[in-house]
C-alpha cells in the first residue's frame, strides 16, 4: 500500500500523512523518506507531511470534542476507560504543551481526542499541534540529510 501512495507523489504523501494521523495503524515516515530519496524537493514534502498529519490530528480533535463516547469507541476503536484516563493525565499539564506531541506514535492519537474530549481550547491545540507535527518533519528531513551524507562514500 505505501509503495501506491509513493507513486502519487505529494499527494501520496498528504493522504499518506492524514491517514497515519488518524485511526490507521501506518506510518506516514515510510513515504515521507522515500519521496525524499527518490528526488522529491524536501519543502513540499515538508509542508505536505505537516498539514496531512496535522489535519489528521484535528479529526481526532474534533471527534473528542463532540463528545459521542459510542462514536469514539465505533470509529476511532478507542475505550472510553482509555479517554478517561488520559483525561486524568492531561488535567492540569497545558493544553500547549500536550498538543506538541500528538505526533506521537501510540498515544499521540488519544492526547489528541482527549483534547477535544475535555474542551480544550481549539485554537491553542491546532496552533501548538501543527508547530509538534510540523518540526516532526524538520527533524526526520534533517536526520535524513546527514544520514545520506554520512553514508555517502564518493
Amino acid at each position: 500500500m505505501l509503495d501506491f501512495l509513493i507513486e502519487y507523489g505529494y499527494w501520496g504523501l498528504f493522504i499518506a500523512s492524514f491517514l497515519a494521523a488518524t485511526i490507521l495503524p501506518f506510518s506516514s515516515d515510510i513515504v515521507f523518506v522515500g519521496l525524499l530519496y527518490a528526488g522529491s524537493a524536501p519543502v513540499p514534502c515538508l509542508i505536505l507531511a505537516t498539514l496531512g498529519n496535522w489535519l489528521g490530528g484535528m479529526t481526532n480533535y474534533w471527534l473528542g470534542n463532540l463528545g459521542k463516547l459510542k462514536w469514539i469507541e465505533k470509529y476511532l476503536k478507542i475505550k472510553p476507560e482509555k479517554i478517561y484516563k488520559m483525561q486524568q493525565r492531561l488535567q492540569g499539564r497545558g493544553t500547549a504543551l500536550i498538543s506538541l506531541f500528538t505526533w506521537l506514535p501510540g498515544i499521540g492519537d488519544l492526547m489528541a481526542v482527549a483534547l477535544g474530549y475535555m474542551r480544550a481550547n481549539k485554537v491553542t491545540v491546532a496552533v501548538f499541534m501543527l508547530i509538534g507535527k510540523g518540526l516532526r518533519y524538520v527533524v526526520e528531513l534533517i536526520l535524513l540529510h546527514y544520514g545520506m551524507n554520512w553514508f555517502d562514500m564518493s
